[in-house]
């Protein structure tokens, strides 16, 4: 099982910016809680707090492609230092402003700024794109690691940013994904070695990667998965909290995370069979149909057992997808490709966030479960319409 996992690390190179890389992603998940937590400590209101987090995820989502299109372009090390430059000094000007009470709108201007961070999940997942590809079985495996890696980051990020910021200082958590970041995106920067190069594009120059047909359809689909995955976060917190224990809801989510790391470590040491839009197919209806039991948990025991089994659904589907992504997308729009899915994933998890929460207010905790089951049903119902777009001849 372990033997493609030590394959894909066979060129040079590949384990230092994979490495760099998990380092510098660190702060995606770093960042949002941690700027709630931050402006928390220093005696702000929640809505606000909550309102500033959602402003940098929401610009992180809308200048990521951007950012991304222009890496495309002139390279990998020649955007992101100045993108991260930008990011850091924004970062640090929020912390300021709060820190000393500013006005509120600079709290919002600030936060715009800092979503001038580079998507590094989209720059790792390009240079294994480019090490692998000639190999389709090894590109799988790396973007399995990849896809278990980002589970591992949003269990350990939240967790270090708050812990920081209530136990130290209360912008430690902002501050520290700032340097994260900073010394994750250096020595990524550093390793050219593994740096795709810049190719030209055979459509032409102009244009967004929307544009390439499938790519529009599958940041649908993806918004509706990351409505899915956000929204259970939320409702198995109000579940905990409904049950009188929601100390463990971290737990809870804790096991979720789980069964997606474990399906995707697996499916990842599995040679993929089949066309890969019908894998994805299957992938997408799996997550839909395991989502469905969470409607019927009668207490946290049997819930916790339920969210690993819905877990399991996540990671099959995010990995068959970014390699969907890297048939349908040319070279020299991959990393732009791949943002998109990554901004459409992050942009779904805000609405699953907004609209549970309105649920469980609106109807109790015991309907927030069809929010994950609605989203997830129109992921699958999405995708199985798009069928006939995605099977057309992939991008040259």
């Amino acid at each position: 099982m372990l033997s493609d996992y030590r394959r894909i690390f066979a060129p040079a190179g590949t384990l230092s910016f994979s490495a760099a890389g998990f380092i510098a992603r660190l702060p995606l998940s770093m960042t949002g809680v941690g700027i709630v937590t931050m402006l928390s400590q220093f005696g702000g209101a929640y809505w606000l707090a909550g309102s500033v987090s959602a402003t940098q995820a929401l610009a992180a989502a809308a200048i990521g492609p951007q950012i991304s299109r222009l890496v495309d372009r002139h390279g990998q090390h020649r955007v992101i230092l100045p993108a991260t430059a930008v990011t850091v000094a924004a970062v640090c000007v929020l912390l300021l402003c709060a820190r000393y009470g500013a006005p509120d709108w600079t709290l919002y201007a600030a936060a715009a700024v800092a979503g001038c961070m580079p998507s590094m999940g989209a720059l790792v997942r390009s240079r294994w794109a480019e090490v692998h590809r000639t190999s389709p079985r090894l590109l799988h495996t790396a973007y399995s690691l990849e896809s278990v890696l980002d589970e591992v980051i949003y269990v350990v990020g939240p967790i270090l940013a708050i812990t920081l910021s209530t136990r130290i200082w209360a912008g430690a958590g902002p501050l520290a994904a700032a340097v994260l970041l900073a010394v994750g995106v250096v020595l990524f920067a550093a390793q050219r070695r593994t740096e795709p190069p810049v190719r030209p594009d055979p459509r032409g120059a102009g244009g967004s990667a929307l544009r390439i047909p499938g790519i529009g359809l599958l940041v649908l689909t993806v918004t509706s998965v990351g409505a899915s995955y956000g929204s259970v976060e939320v409702v198995t917190v109000a579940f905990a909290g409904d049950h009188h224990h929601k100390v463990l809801s971290g737990l809870l989510l804790g096991l979720y995370a789980l069964g997606s790391g474990m399906v995707g470590a697996v499916f990842g040491a599995v040679a993929p069979r089949g066309v890969i839009t019908r894998r994805l197919l299957v992938s997408v209806w799996a997550m839909a149909v395991t989502t469905v039991p969470l409607l019927f948990a009668p207490n946290l025991a049997v819930l916790a057992g339920m969210l690993f089994l819905a877990g399991m659904g996540l990671a099959p589907t995010l990995i068959t997808m970014m390699g969907l992504v890297g048939e349908l997308a040319p070279a020299a729009k991959l990393t732009e490709s791949i943002t998109w899915i990554v901004s459409g994933l992050s942009v779904g998890v805000a609405l699953g966030y907004a609209t549970s929460g309105w649920v469980v207010d609106a109807a109790g905790v015991s309907a927030g479960y069809w929010v994950p089951c609605v989203t997830a049903l129109l992921a699958a119902s999405t995708l199985s319409l798009a069928l006939p777009w995605l099977l057309r001849p992939r991008a040259q």
